[in-house]
């Protein structure tokens, strides 16, 4: 009998989208695509055979939220985290990257910091990757269109607390820390003009329009440096619970507000509301949704945000931004799932060893 199939997976559980029901299958694999799906599918037609012994088969997943580089060496993290992230059924991996300190800890243009990243990581993925960019600088902005057309890249971030607070806390050095020079401002205005740079490009590439879209982490430095003061000055939580009010939900819900009008404004029509964390941010991103309808507004919540609150025992472990939540903020977002108001989880993997993690 010819060989039709390279491999064939005999008794297997499917887990299929759009499908409430776990079916048990055969799969034949050729050129590493799925060919078939049939209840007996005759051994003899593959190269390979393997017995999946009644388990469960799985979609590959795609993490369209990661990070990359952060807290080790790049080359080295897109080897051991492409292979944690295969060993957990993520077969794509899209990676958020920027200049400043952490990642490759330069700053200047991305035509020059982009071939650094490409040369770091080729070779090194076990999974297939893609690259987010946050523009840091004003002259990013100019380089937007160079990144879609020269490396493919059309999604774009922006960190809205960035512009007075750091990637741990408090910061009075932004500047250093984002590597741009004394007269760079990473500000609303900068965002607005990286909406309008989007826009513009979905103008100017209507095949790739429905890809461009602008991404935020929604908090704002104000809220949190002022709340960060009120928690330390009372001194009446610890934990996970303290870093939840330093960084409270409203602060997340304010920043929506801002972000939505400004894609409205700008006429951004792609929109990604990043891991909301509390009820307030869910609300506040559907409330948005019903106001600006033409706009596709797409929102999204990390595994971690789902299945830790603030009473866990993971203690600092669980230190994210923005903050492990209390358990009824927890259900809003569980019930926010169910709803479909939530178009995606993703983990927002940052690989941080226990000791970086106690030492900040």
């Amino acid at each position: 009998m010819d060989k039709v199939f390279d491999t064939v997976i005999k008794n297997a559980r499917v887990v299929r989208p759009n499908k409430t029901s776990v079916d048990c299958l055969d799969i034949a694999i050729k050129d590493g695509k799925i060919a078939r799906l049939a209840p007996d599918i005759q051994a003899q037609q593959a190269k390979d055979v393997f017995d999946a012994k009644n388990r469960l088969a799985f979609p590959g997943c795609v993490d369209a939220h990661m990070h990359i580089g952060i807290y080790a060496p790049l080359a080295q993290d897109a080897l051991s985290e492409s292979k944690a992230a295969a060993m957990g059924g993520v077969t794509s991996s899209l990676n958020y990257l920027r200049t400043g300190h952490y990642y490759l800890n330069r700053g200047g243009p991305y035509r020059e910091f982009m071939p650094e990243v490409f040369r770091q990581s080729e070779g090194r993925f076990w999974v297939d990757y893609g690259f987010h960019i946050a523009p840091i600088e004003s002259a990013h902005i100019d380089e937007m269109e160079s990144l879609i057309t020269d490396h493919g890249v059309t999604s774009f971030k922006i960190f809205m607390f960035y512009g007075g607070y750091g990637l741990h806390g408090r910061s009075s050095q932004q500047n250093d820390f984002l590597m741009i020079g004394p007269d760079e401002r990473y500000d609303i205005a900068h965002f607005e003009f990286i909406m309008r740079s989007a826009q513009r490009l979905m103008d100017k590439f209507p095949d790739q329009a429905a890809h461009i879209s602008v991404s935020l982490h929604c908090e704002l430095a104000e809220i949190l440096t002022a709340y960060t003061k009120i928690v330390e000055r009372e001194g009446k939580l610890t934990g996970l619970h303290a870093y939840s009010a330093a960084r409270p939900p409203h602060s997340e819900g304010l920043a929506i507000w801002i972000a939505s009008y400004l894609a409205n404004e700008t006429n951004c029509l792609n929109i990604n509301l990043l891991h909301l964390s509390s009820r307030k941010a869910v609300d506040a991103a559907w409330t948005m949704q019903k106001v600006f309808p033409h706009i596709a507004f797409r929102r999204e919540v990390t595994v971690g945000h789902l299945l830790l609150d603030t009473d866990c025992e993971c203690a600092v472990h669980a230190k994210v931004n923005p903050p492990i939540r209390p358990r009824e903020d927890v259900e809003a977002l569980w019930q926010a799932v169910l709803d479909r108001k939530i178009d995606w989880i993703v983990s927002d993997h940052a690989c941080c060893s226990a000791e970086q993690k106690w030492s900040k």
